[in-house]
């Protein structure tokens, strides 16, 4: 795999801004049944996660991927592609930048986890190298159907050359 994120002709990677939450939510409404609210994704840029789009035919927002650090590890917490621009590397892109960005802070791991029905998206995170290695049972709401269980999967991270004395 490559370390630079490869990005299709026309589409660029951008870091997301306050500006960008009316383009995020816009795609969050279409990709979930139970979407995250505009607040959290107000908290995630104050707080400083990591957050990433594809931008596509110059500037609309196409993509986006939100991940938390934490101690010696990184956590992605959403990562969408509008239907429109689905199966065509977006999802790709994100999770190169982020798999670059953890080698360059050292970082062990990469976790998320993924609704146990969401066949598609499992198999995205497994054909990147994503290994299943647990289950949190009830994780996710369902409306009125009992709550749905998130498989965890982790992406361990080799540092690159680069990245070994980086900090040194």
């Amino acid at each position: 795999m490559s370390a630079v994120p490869q990005l299709h002709l026309g589409t660029r990677l951008v870091a997301l801004a306050p500006s960008d939450l009316d383009a995020i939510m816009a795609i969050e409404v279409v990709c979930y049944p139970f979407p995250w609210t505009r607040g959290n994704f107000a908290d995630s840029l104050r707080e400083g996660y990591w957050m990433r789009g594809v931008r596509a035919e110059g500037t609309r927002l196409c993509a986006y991927a939100v991940a938390m650090a934490g101690a010696d590890e990184w956590h992605l917490l959403n990562l969408s592609v509008h239907p429109a621009h689905q199966g065509h590397g977006h999802a790709r892109t994100l999770l190169d930048a982020l798999r670059t960005h953890a080698q360059q802070t050292r970082s062990a791991n990469i976790w998320l986890e993924v609704r146990q029905s969401n066949a598609r998206a499992r198999s995205v995170y497994s054909r990147y190298g994503f290994a299943e290695v647990g289950m949190r049972r009830g994780y996710y709401p369902c409306g009125s159907a009992p709550r749905e269980d998130a498989v965890v999967m982790r992406l361990a991270v080799a540092p690159t050359e680069e990245s070994n004395h980086a900090l040194d």
